[in-house]
């Protein structure tokens, strides 16, 4: 049987979302689907079964990196044994760490999967603009100068369609497909925070942390808002601003 359920985490204090290898060989660093089969091996298999190799393997909707947090993240995994949806999310619950939890599990078709399935994926980045700090910013990037939420608004609009995102990519994407299709990309003011939504069907390595990066480097060098479509045109990474930090970055939804 396939059972899918949701995710949340705070992504701080993991290297990612997914297991890592190197060489072949697991790489012993703590990530959030390490610590969710451990729990499920846990209460599937028992104690004695943890150590084993990755008894219940877990798919993820998608790989998240280190800092990312997620309040959607969708999970499948496989077992034989039945199992009773709300006493088993109590407990896996009560096994993970604080800052994982999991929320609507059920059992799924066979032929469901958590990447594959996946139509979009809803991501959003919150950063701080003034120009002094508080102690209660946490791990959100501060920008001094002001933000032109309109002008960032329009560079946004550029990023809409269907297009090639390779100046937006990570040297690290493995997936040789550059094209993905941006379904709705807004950003407004909240109070001192500047939050910016982004849906697409898929997301290449990085590419939403370089867009924002991008996004800054025309507000801080007071560029026209044509400059995003320059960059997404040119399908080199060279032109396109840094890849900003994680923190504030959160993967909210995935639809199937």
């Amino acid at each position: 049987m396939r059972y899918a359920f949701k995710v949340q985490y705070i992504g701080k204090n993991y290297a990612g979302s997914q297991i890592q290898f190197r060489n072949g060989k697991q790489i012993e660093t703590p990530t959030v689907q390490g610590e969710l089969e451990k729990a499920i091996c846990t209460l599937i298999c028992g104690k004695n079964a943890v150590n084993n190799k990755r008894p219940v393997k877990t798919v993820f909707s998608g790989r998240t990196d280190r800092g990312v947090n997620s309040l959607g993240q969708v999970v499948h995994f496989d077992t034989d044994k039945c199992i009773v949806a709300s006493k088993f999310i109590y407990s896996l619950n009560e096994i993970l760490p604080d800052d994982i939890s999991v929320t609507d599990l059920k059992e799924v078709q066979p032929e469901f999967h958590a990447q594959k399935s996946a139509k979009r994926r809803h991501y959003r980045f919150e950063f701080i603009n003034r120009k002094c700090k508080n102690a209660f910013d946490g791990d959100l990037m501060r920008i001094k100068y002001e933000i032109d939420i309109e002008r960032m608004q329009d560079s946004l609009n550029y990023l809409l369609g269907e297009h090639d995102f390779s100046s937006f990519k990570s040297s690290g994407t493995l997936n040789p497909s550059k094209v993905c299709f941006i379904e709705n990309a807004e950003c407004r003011r909240v109070g001192d925070r500047i939050v910016i939504d982004i849906t697409g069907n898929r997301f290449l390595y990085n590419m939403v942390r370089t867009i924002v990066g991008t996004l800054l480097e025309i507000e801080g060098h007071n560029l026209p808002s044509s400059h995003m479509k320059d960059v997404l045109d040119a399908k080199d990474r060279r032109k396109a601003g840094q890849t900003v930090s994680p923190f504030g970055l959160t993967l909210m939804e995935v639809t199937y």
